[in-house]
């Protein structure tokens, strides 16, 4: 993603000093916290598609800043919170907040986060942008809410897939476009076609992450993650509805057993292959991929233009 950073390097570092501001606190404990999590950020991918979205449709402004600074402290919270809820020691490859500082901590630090980003929004009047990334939020606690009674089921239809991941994952990206694009024209319109761009992308990104579970010449070896997890992904969904009745007993039986061992993992795998269920997936996570491609070219062409696209084929060429 050379040239998207290129082209945005002076607005990238001055979103990251303002997100750095937003974060501080004056009791130790939260400011702690809140510096190693800036230390152990990711990508910053969606603060990123908020800046490109607004140079895309007019000049990146203090709005903007603001609206990136926003999703990214969201972005945050949703993943402190996820990680109590997982119980996940690692985030990213570092410790999690959640093994470090443990529950309380974690939740109380995600709510911070949450708070700050609506006082940053509501004491600069920027009304509009909180209301874009609101919907954001709650259509993605919406999202994991299905997701969590369909897998206990075992029963998640094509149709539920892509209603969880739709609001689970690509809700945020959406938002995140949406609002950049806003934060430079105030035009609603424009707002709402970078939101179908983003939620194109969305989607696309969540089902590469489902094809990482099952491996790739692309992805290298299987992780089996989901499975163990009894995470009904596209591939899998696929699979259950096309297989014979036999293997799709076989493949339930695994996903409820509790102890899956690495041959068990192994045999899902190669079901999923044998069926069809990762190309299918593939071929999917491509049509996606296609329709957020036709949503840029409505706009002129341009250097952010070009750089939107090669951030749109990063979500689906990355290999982690």
């Amino acid at each position: 993603m050379k040239s998207s950073s290129t082209i945005i390097s002076t607005e990238i570092k001055e979103y990251e000093r303002l997100f750095k501001e937003a974060v501080k606190s004056d009791v130790p404990l939260l400011d702690r916290i809140t510096k190693y999590i800036v230390k152990t950020k990711g990508k910053q991918l969606r603060p990123m598609f908020v800046l490109l979205s607004a140079k895309l449709c007019g000049d990146i402004n203090d709005s903007t800043y603001r609206a990136a600074s926003l999703v990214e402290l969201l972005h945050t919270a949703t993943l402190v919170h996820d990680d109590v809820v997982d119980e996940a020691a690692e985030r990213r490859g570092f410790f999690s907040t959640y093994a470090l500082w443990k529950n309380k901590a974690s939740v109380l630090v995600g709510d911070y986060l949450l708070a700050k980003g609506l006082l940053l929004s509501l004491e600069n009047d920027d009304f509009k942008i909180l209301q874009i990334l609101a919907e954001a939020v709650k259509k993605m606690s919406e999202g994991e809410l299905l997701q969590l009674e369909k897998s206990r089921l075992l029963n998640i239809k094509e149709e539920d897939y892509f209603t969880i991941i739709r609001n689970k994952t690509a809700s945020l990206l959406a938002s995140a476009c949406s609002a950049g694009s806003y934060s430079s024209t105030r035009d609603k319109s424009i707002a709402e076609k970078m939101r179908q761009f983003g939620e194109f992308t969305g989607i696309a990104f969540q089902i590469k992450d489902d094809l990482f579970d099952y491996g790739s010449d692309d992805v290298g070896k299987p992780t089996g993650n989901d499975i163990k997890e009894k995470k009904m992904t596209l591939p899998l969904i696929y699979t259950l509805d096309k297989t014979t009745p036999s293997n799709r007993k076989t493949i339930i039986n695994i996903i409820k057993n509790k102890n899956k061992s690495r041959r068990d993992i192994e045999q899902v795998v190669q079901l999923v292959n044998d069926t069809g269920g990762i190309l299918y997936a593939n071929k999917k996570m491509i049509e996606y991929k296609e329709m957020a491609e036709k949503v840029l070219f409505e706009f002129p062409a341009s250097e952010t233009r070009d750089a939107l696209i090669e951030m749109l084929h990063f979500t689906t060429d990355r290999k982690n």
